[in-house]
């Protein structure tokens, strides 16, 4: 059996496991696994309009995954992807509500300084780490709560708007991405996104920039003895991970909210990095694996109002997966004899 498919047995192991002991869990609570999961696949397909939430669900899922998917490839696990989208979703409300443009023009430099942001932002723990060694995973850790309550900090106390909420002004209509459907909130984020996983895709498969970024993520020392430079190549490595990141934000304060606010895309970052660690940090494999988040997230909304299960019971579900595809990864690299010279193999 080829490492590919292995893997991919072992991710659907992963989520099978998780399904069942969520099972188990909604027993003890004394209601109906079937009954609660097809209340699920009904809140998530069960018509034209739910299809559309769970795909709106889906949009920030999957721009963050592939922007983990980027890290993974190169070796870089950078786990404050939800730091970075909230950077971006606060500088594209900045720029929406502050920076009149004509149409169009001014949702792509939204856009643009939303991406900026993102990078910005992942620069910090991408310099110590490409200077000092440090540990990318505990400096982009730390990352998001300060990222989190920084955009707060703008929210209530420079930037509120008067009489509201604890949000900024709304954006400008020149700034909003357009939607899909008149029935959903659905927008263009979502060709954004699947446009931007095949290409990250292609770039990996197709390209020698891409081959070498991948070298450095899986053999490190091989690649430095081809001659790459492989601290710059993981700084380049998070900053594009982080721009991506950056974008997620944007498209979602563009596209679904039209302003920023305290809490405005919580937990979208850490989703989209389970997505990618599930799809073995497949761009391709992202897109099935954001679209199963997406329908949890979105089928979750039926399932207090059908039935006695609370809507944790997702959460639950998310936090096995995490533990399976954690313990898959420890034990390959636990038999690996070259696991000493590489971080991550993606």
């Amino acid at each position: 059996m080829s490492d590919r498919l292995r893997a991919v047995y072992g991710q659907l192991l992963a989520v099978l496991f998780a399904l069942a002991i969520g099972a188990v869990i909604i027993i003890l609570v004394d209601e109906s696994p079937v009954k609660v999961f097809m209340t699920l696949l009904r809140g998530a397909f069960g018509d034209q309009s739910k299809i559309a939430g769970t795909l709106l669900q889906t949009t920030p899922i999957l721009i963050c995954g592939v922007a983990a998917c980027i890290g993974l490839r190169g070796g870089m696990f950078n786990v404050g992807i939800e730091g970075q989208l909230f950077l971006g979703g606060f500088a594209a409300a900045w720029v929406g509500f502050d920076l009149p443009l004509p149409a169009g023009l001014h949702m792509l430099v939204a856009l643009v300084v939303a991406t900026l942001a993102g990078a910005a932002w992942v620069s910090i723990p991408a310099f110590f780490r490409a200077r000092y060694n440090t540990n990318e995973v505990v400096s982009t850790i730390l990352s998001n709560y300060v990222a989190v309550l920084l955009t707060s900090y703008f929210t209530i106390f420079l930037f509120k708007r008067p009489g509201g909420w604890s949000e900024t002004p709304p954006i400008l209509p020149t700034a909003y991405l357009p939607e899909l459907f008149s029935f959903s909130r659905l927008n263009w984020g979502l060709i954004i996104g699947l446009v931007l996983a095949l290409f990250v895709a292609w770039f990996f498969r197709y390209t020698s920039k891409g081959y070498s970024v991948s070298m450095v993520g899986s053999a490190p020392k091989f690649a430095e003895y081809g001659g790459v430079d492989v601290k710059r190549q993981g700084f380049l490595v998070l900053l594009v991970s982080g721009a991506v990141g950056g974008l997620a934000g944007g498209v979602e304060t563009l596209g679904v909210h039209h302003r920023f606010m305290e809490g405005f895309a919580p937990g979208f970052g850490f989703d989209g990095l389970i997505a990618a660690l599930l799809a073995n940090g497949s761009p391709i494999g992202t897109i099935v694996t954001a679209l199963f988040f997406g329908a949890l997230r979105s089928g979750s909304l039926l399932l207090e109002v059908e039935t006695t299960a609370s809507r944790e019971i997702i959460t639950v579900i998310q936090a096995l997966i995490i533990l399976s595809v954690s313990a898959q990864v420890l034990m390959k690299r636990r038999g690996d004899s070259t696991a000493g010279e590489r971080r991550w193999k993606f």
